[in-house]
């Protein structure tokens, strides 16, 4: 059951948690439980909620992180039911959490999953199969104009308008069923000269695709809103994410707790009576070394912000 595995921002994550010795931690994106490994080595008397809505990715987790025994607790739920998750447990309060947002890597690898432009595999994309939307069923039954709204939106590809197009065209003569075929299509309908010297052309619209498969900016925006309330005071949040809606939400949400004055400037006195709830550990996104992106090339676009309950 070994599998390479790489957490990104590993060494940053654990220094800016903060870890408290016997403290409870959350990691809600629990994945490779890479950073779950790196974080019980760094603190071994902590006790540690890990979150997954992926199963393979439990059983993975379990087999990883089974020396740790009962101060593991893995749990089969979407992160964005934080809070229910530890009223399960009876926990109240913890003192710190990580989200590690976006597909893991393990998921990328295993190309049946579908997640991967660069692997033959059924349209699916989804984290939990039990989700009953996959790829397959937006790319073959949405309409047009919601296509091009989820390939505009979630993955930021001008072309989104014309994929559309050649993905109507080429359903209505017959299914578009594999990952391959997506990316023909996707070939098709971005001319050539668009294609030279760029990322994969299929980047775009597969993120898209996949982020709307497993709702991931609702569930993170969910996350983010229950989690500062479960933190102890001095308790500490950590996000990575990887592009730039993601990384968008959790800043604009941390800015908001941040409780500065929305009065308007002609007032002579604050009457909004905004407090701050947190402040922010760092104020720029920590990003990968040299070294890190030397040996692990996908944490090129990681980003991890994070604060600390007052």
């Amino acid at each position: 059951m070994e599998f390479a595995h790489e957490p990104v921002l590993l060494r940053e994550t654990i220094e800016a948690l903060n870890l408290v010795p016997n403290g409870c931690y959350v990691d809600c994106t629990l994945g490779g439980a890479g950073h779950s490994l790196g974080i019980l080595s760094a603190e071994p008397s902590i006790r540690l909620i890990g979150i997954d809505q992926d199963p393979e990715a439990l059983e993975r987790a379990k087999y990883r992180l089974q020396r740790y025994g009962e101060q593991i607790i893995l749990v089969h739920d979407n992160f964005r039911n934080l809070k229910e998750i530890l009223t399960g447990l009876q926990i109240s309060r913890v003192d710190g959490i990580l989200m590690d947002i976006g597909v893991s890597s393990p998921q990328l690898d295993q190309g049946e999953r579908g997640f991967s432009y660069h692997k033959e595999a059924r349209l699916d994309m989804r984290m939990n199969p039990q989700n009953p939307l996959d790829a397959w069923t937006i790319v073959n039954t949405y309409s047009k104009e919601e296509l091009t709204r989820i390939i505009s939106q979630y993955g930021e590809e001008n072309w989104a308008a014309r994929i559309s197009q050649f993905i109507v065209e080429k359903r209505a003569v017959e299914p578009i069923n594999t990952t391959q075929d997506l990316v023909d299509v996707i070939k098709d309908a971005i001319p050539i000269g668009a294609r030279q010297g760029g990322p994969h052309p299929a980047r775009r619209t597969f993120q898209a695709l996949r982020i709307a498969v497993n709702d991931e900016l609702g569930a993170l925006q969910d996350a983010l809103e229950q989690a500062v309330d479960v933190l102890e005071p001095a308790g500490r949040l950590a996000v990575i994410s990887f592009h730039s809606l993601e990384d968008r939400i959790v800043k604009s949400y941390f800015h908001d707790l941040l409780g500065k004055c929305i009065c308007p400037p002609s007032l002579p006195v604050c009457g909004c009576g905004q407090k701050a709830i947190v402040r922010l550990v760092n104020r720029k996104p920590i990003t990968a070394s040299h070294a890190e992106l030397e040996k692990n090339p996908r944490a090129r676009s990681a980003k991890l912000r994070v604060v600390e309950k007052l």
